[in-house]
C-alpha cells in the first residue's frame, strides 16, 4: 500500500478542508494517508511551523487561507519544495465573485463569527437535548422536526446533527403496545419523520448494545422475529399517520439527515405556496 502525507492547512478550525479532503480521498483505494492538521494559521510565524512540517514529511497540501500574504508565503514554500499546493476554495470564491460582482472580504474564520445564525444553532442544540427520547412533549409544536422510530434507529444522533444545522428537533421512541401520546398526534407545526431500519441489522445492533451493558442477548428486545414484528408495526403506523419515512439501514447519519432536511425544505416550500 502506497503511503502519502496529506497536509491540511486552515486559518480557522479546518472543518471545511477536512470534509473536502475526506470526500476526495475515500475514492482512492490502496493509499495509506498520513494526515497532518495545521489549524488557525494566520501569520507568517505560524506558516513557518507548517513549512517545517512540510520539509519533514513532504506530500500534498490542501489549504483554506484567505489572507493573501499568508497564503503567498505557503505557496512559495511549496513551489520551492516541489509539492502540490491546492487552495480548495478558489474555484468557488471566484465563481461567486464573478456572479455577484462583489469583492470578497479576506477575513479568516469569518464563518464562525458569533452572529444570529450561531446563536440559532446553539438554541437548536439546547432544544434538541431537552427533547430527546420523548421528553418535554408538551411544547412539541415548537420543534421544526420530530423523529419517530423504534429503539436504536439512530434518532438521537440524527437529531443532534440536524440541531447543529440550526433545526430544533425532538424524537420519540416507539415501544410495542404503547400508544402514541395525544400531543404528538395533534402536532401541526413540526415535520414528523419515521425512521426505520432493516430488522436483521437492527437486531444485531441491539445484541451489541445488550452485550455492552452486560445483559442477556436472548431477550425479546434483540430477538430477530420480535424485532421484525416491531419494525413492521412501526411502518404500518407511519403509513396510517401519513408520515414520510427514511430508511437508515445503509445510510450514514449525514446521509439520513440530508434526506430529512430535503423533506423539511420541500414542506416549507409547499406551505409557502399555499399561504
Amino acid at each position: 500500500m502506497r503511503q502519502i502525507h496529506l497536509h491540511l492547512v486552515s486559518d480557522a478550525t479546518g472543518e471545511t478542508v477536512t470534509g473536502l479532503a475526506r470526500a476526495c480521498m475515500v475514492q482512492f483505494e490502496g493509499v495509506d494517508i498520513v494526515q497532518h492538521d495545521w489549524w488557525l494559521i494566520r501569520s507568517r510565524p505560524q506558516v513557518e511551523r507548517v513549512i517545517a512540517g512540510l520539509e519533514a514529511d513532504p506530500g500534498i497540501v490542501l489549504f483554506t487561507l484567505v489572507d493573501n500574504a499568508v497564503r503567498k508565503h505557503l505557496e512559495e514554500a511549496c513551489h520551492r519544495l516541489q509539492m502540490p499546493c491546492i487552495s480548495v476554495l478558489d474555484p468557488v470564491m471566484a465563481a461567486l465573485g464573478n456572479y455577484l460582482q462583489v469583492e470578497m472580504r479576506a477575513t479568516p474564520g469569518r464563518q464562525y463569527q458569533l452572529d444570529a445564525g450561531y446563536f440559532a444553532r446553539i438554541d437548536a442544540m439546547h432544544f434538541t437535548l431537552a427533547h430527546d427520547d420523548g421528553q418535554m412533549l408538551d411544547d412539541i409544536d415548537n420543534a421544526d422536526i420530530v423523529l419517530v422510530g423504534v429503539s436504536r434507529s439512530s434518532k438521537t444522533p440524527t437529531c443532534m446533527y440536524l440541531a447543529y444545522r440550526g433545526l430544533k428537533c425532538a424524537n420519540y421512541p416507539l415501544v410495542p403496545s404503547v400508544p402514541l401520546p395525544a400531543v404528538l398526534i395533534a402536532a401541526k407545526r413540526p415535520l414528523i419523520v419515521g425512521l426505520t431500519r432493516d430488522a436483521r441489522s437492527l437486531s444485531d445492533i441491539r445484541r451489541a448494545r445488550l452485550k455492552f451493558l452486560n445483559q442477556t442477548e436472548d431477550s425479546d428486545y434483540a430477538a430477530l422475529d420480535k424485532v421484525h414484528e416491531e419494525v413492521q408495526e412501526a411502518r404500518r403506523l407511519f403509513t396510517r399517520m401519513n408520515w414520510p419515512v427514511v430508511d437508515v439501514t445503509r445510510r450514514s447519519i449525514e446521509e439520513a439527515s440530508a434526506a430529512i432536511v430535503q423533506l423539511h425544505q420541500d414542506r416549507l416550500l409547499e406551505r409557502g405556496r399555499k399561504s
